[in-house]
């Protein structure tokens, strides 16, 4: 899964969080929905403009962030 095509982050949206893209949505609050035990249908009923995809892609940029120990900054020199 390519992440990219779904994550980004802009220091002018959430303060250079990492979100979904079209949405101000973090990807910290999505992991923090699921952590807190709501399953994929609950998230897709509250937050219509996601999908399954989207949500997948949270999930690979975290594994990603911690397979390399890099976190959403790195995401912000990318935005310039």
């Amino acid at each position: 899964m390519n992440w990219k095509t779904h994550i980004h982050s802009d220091p002018k949206i959430l303060l250079g969080k990492p979100v979904i893209k079209g949405t101000r949505l973090s990807v910290e609050f999505i992991l923090g929905l699921f952590s807190e035990g709501w399953t994929e249908q609950q998230v897709l009923e509250n937050y219509p403009t996601l999908n399954t995809r989207s949500i997948q892609a949270v999930f690979a940029f975290a594994a990603e962030c911690l397979q390399e120990d890099v976190y959403y900054t790195s995401l912000l020199s990318e935005a310039s």
